[in-house]
């Protein structure tokens, strides 16, 4: 078997699947991006028995329709935003008119859609208006050796959000997260991931309580982890939030808003308020800085048995041969 495995980004959870699969087959590791990239799919495909590509979305829906032509076999990730349609705040790649018609065919048409939280099949269904038969939950999986706590935590809040524009600011609910700051003069905010053109524009409309940093390495992004008491995900919409299930490793005390996967992840372990209601935010927080250890502990418990990486490989591999059966 050999894997055409495809990719517009480049993330640390992409990265993981593509390292996961390559113990197991033989994986062609081909970054679409670009109109140049579009015209490669076709040959791409044709040497490939299986592709698998991260994301439904217009280069989905062509490597979907090259696999079909090919007679070969289809699956894709769906993570959040593919299947994404918010108005209030323009954003989900289903805002677009014709980039919608992509995606719907690849959803339809891919032999294998999987998704990282029941709430997205839901969601792709909906939007591609079919049965999703070929729809299966296979949730994303984290390596409890590589995220760990280590020493003392300090008494702050973290939030991780990759954030390049300021509409994907208020996807992930950076300005309600101000909000329950500036209520909260006397307790440090931390976030992390910025685009670094955004860092300085952010900071003159955060409150002074809040430190603004751009992207950071895994390795460094451990090292937040293990100090922050807290961690927040105020979210508008989310899938399986990575950063969250990490950071539970590392032992935080989860806060989130009752969204996407958010629940999926925090269950009834740390704290899940509405979103968009900063002073039940701001609440939540102060109680997840006074709770006690074991609520951490218990969160790293949860998360390294639910979502272990063998879980996730055992799935993958298992899907992807039976595929060429």
């Amino acid at each position: 078997m050999r894997i055409l495995f495809t990719t517009a980004l480049d993330t640390s959870f992409i990265r993981e699947d593509l390292k996961l699969l390559r113990e197991h087959f033989e994986v062609e590791h081909f970054f679409t991006s670009g109109f140049l990239g579009a015209l490669k799919i076709p040959f791409r495909v044709a040497s490939s028995t299986v592709t698998f590509t991260w994301f439904a979305s217009v280069y989905s829906g062509v490597v979907v329709f090259f696999a079909r032509v090919f007679r070969n076999k289809s699956v894709i990730v769906i993570g959040g935003a593919d299947v994404a349609d918010y108005p209030e705040i323009g954003y989900g790649v289903w805002r677009s008119r014709w980039k919608r018609l992509f995606v719907r065919y690849a959803i339809r048409n891919a032999d294998k859609v999987l998704v990282v939280d029941p709430y997205l099949q839901n969601e792709a269904m909906r939007l591609a208006g079919y049965d999703g038969e070929n729809i299966e939950y296979v949730p994303t999986g984290y390596d409890p050796q590589k995220w760990r706590a280590y020493g003392e935590k300090e008494d702050f809040v973290l939030t991780v959000a990759g954030v390049e524009t300021e509409s994907r600011a208020k996807v992930k609910g950076l300005d309600v997260l101000w909000k329950a700051a500036g209520n909260m003069p006397s307790v440090r905010f931390v976030i992390v991931g910025l685009a670094h053109h955004l860092v300085e524009k952010m900071k003159r409309m955060a409150p002074a309580n809040v430190e603004i940093f751009p992207f950071v390495e895994s390795e460094r992004l451990l090292s937040y982890y293990q100090r922050a008491k807290v961690y927040c995900q105020p979210s508008f919409v989310e899938g399986l939030p990575n950063s969250l299930c990490e950071a539970m490793l590392c032992k935080c005390v989860p806060v989130g808003t009752k969204v996407g996967g958010i629940p999926t992840a925090i269950r009834d372990i740390g704290f899940l308020v509405p979103y968009g209601d900063p002073d039940a935010l701001a609440n939540a927080i102060q109680q997840a800085l006074d709770a006690p250890r074991s609520v951490g502990e218990a969160a790293r418990k949860y998360i390294a048995e639910t979502f272990p990486l063998q879980r996730r490989e055992e799935a993958l591999v298992r899907i992807l041969k039976e595929l060429i059966k």
